[in-house]
């Protein structure tokens, strides 16, 4: 099958969207498959080497998320020549915006479907960008147009399903969930991640992810200010950049944090990522935005359980005090279970035994049932 993944963030970026297109189409390539990727080109030299291909096109850099890249990929013609030599058999987007946008193109160019996959709470973004209501409800409106003329939408989980529902999208949705590479746990990343942060023996409380406050980021920082105001010794580690980070950094000063919360900046070697995920008592994952985070997926790959708060989309895989721990959305909360972390390490240990045999699902048996899925839509398409 002839496949083209479309998406707006890609390596080097290791958001979860961008993370989730990559092991798509290596997963995809594996089974088989000719898989092409479109996404923004960025200036990291030579980008090749996959099992796929990657057909990318000039960007520029979003001033209100400079990591972040995009562009017009139809007024670059490099990449609609390449493009045109491509044919495929089924597209499938991972964003209604630029990414969505070519592949609809390519949908009626080539006469081909088109899958979607709702990945982001979009009205929270519009709000955080626009700080109005009526301008992101206007925002939904124009993506529920995109979904609209799609062949197949899909969700990421049943709770971001219900979102989706509640933008006003009436379709019908499948929900196909994020999978995860699953790997061996190395004593040798462990100690490349002790030696390279200079980590203590202490209770280690880890968090990867966008350093924005939409990640509740906050509520780490709130709930550690109450362990340190009773003598408890941990270490926090942030990992990960964003907008946010000097209002964060603020708020560890003021508190009187900075011995005990750390900044670790973006981190792609996975080897490292691996390390530090091992080496944590507990992963900190407090997100009210995030729909269903590679991030906790990854950790329980490596036996780390994580507090998630109670009845966000993130906590849906998680049974509390089984393969994880939930909380209220409040520092006092969170405080609480961070003590439990640090006086119960035992029954910790077994919960995160109790993760990796529950949460991770490998990407080659996810990709089973996208190929499936696939088949059923190419012929339906094929039967209007």
């Amino acid at each position: 099958m002839k496949i083209g993944q479309f998406t707006d963030t890609f390596l080097p970026i290791t958001d979860g969207v961008g993370r989730v297109v990559y092991s798509y189409a290596n997963a995809l390539s594996k089974n088989g498959h000719e898989v092409t990727v479109s996404a923004p080109m960025y200036d990291t030299g030579y980008r090749g080497g996959y099992l796929f291909e990657l057909v990318d096109f000039r960007s520029f850099t979003l001033p209100f998320a400079k990591q972040y890249k995009t562009g017009f990929p139809i007024f670059d013609a490099n990449y609609k020549s390449r493009m045109n030599m491509i044919p495929l058999d089924i597209v499938h987007a991972h964003s209604p915006f630029r990414a969505g946008q070519e592949a609809l193109r390519i949908s009626k160019k080539q006469g081909i479907p088109l899958v979607t996959t709702f990945h982001s709470k979009y009205y929270d973004d519009f709000l955080k960008v626009t700080k109005s209501k009526l301008l992101s409800k206007m925002g939904i409106k124009i993506i529920l147009s995109f979904y609209n003329k799609c062949d197949s939408v899909w969700a990421v989980s049943k709770s971001s399903a219900e979102t989706l529902r509640s933008y006003g999208y009436k379709g019908n949705i499948i929900v196909m969930p994020n999978g995860v590479s699953k790997r061996e746990i190395k004593t040798s990343n462990i100690e490349y991640a002790k030696k390279t942060f200079n980590i203590p023996n202490k209770p280690v409380f880890l968090f990867v992810g966008q350093i924005s406050l939409k990640k509740n980021i906050h509520l780490i920082v709130k709930a550690c200010a109450l362990l340190k105001a009773q003598n408890i010794d941990f270490l926090t580690l942030l990992v990960g950049q964003g907008h946010d980070t000097k209002i964060i950094n603020n708020l560890i000063v003021n508190l009187g944090l900075s011995d005990n919360i750390k900044f670790l900046g973006h981190i792609s070697n996975m080897d490292l990522l691996d390390g530090l995920y091992s080496v944590a008592n507990i992963f900190v994952f407090p997100s009210i935005y995030d729909n269903a985070p590679m991030v906790v997926r990854e950790s329980a790959v490596m036996k780390t359980p994580a507090i998630l708060i109670k009845n966000s989309s993130s906590a849906e895989i998680v049974t509390d005090n089984y393969n994880g721990l939930l909380c209220d959305n409040t520092p006092e909360s969170l405080f609480e279970k961070l003590k439990y972390v640090v006086e119960n390490e035992n029954i910790i240990n077994q919960i995160g035994e109790n993760a990796y045999n529950t949460i991770p699902i490998d990407w080659m048996e996810i990709v089973d049932d996208v190929v499936n899925n696939y088949k059923n839509i190419i012929e339906e398409y094929k039967s209007k």
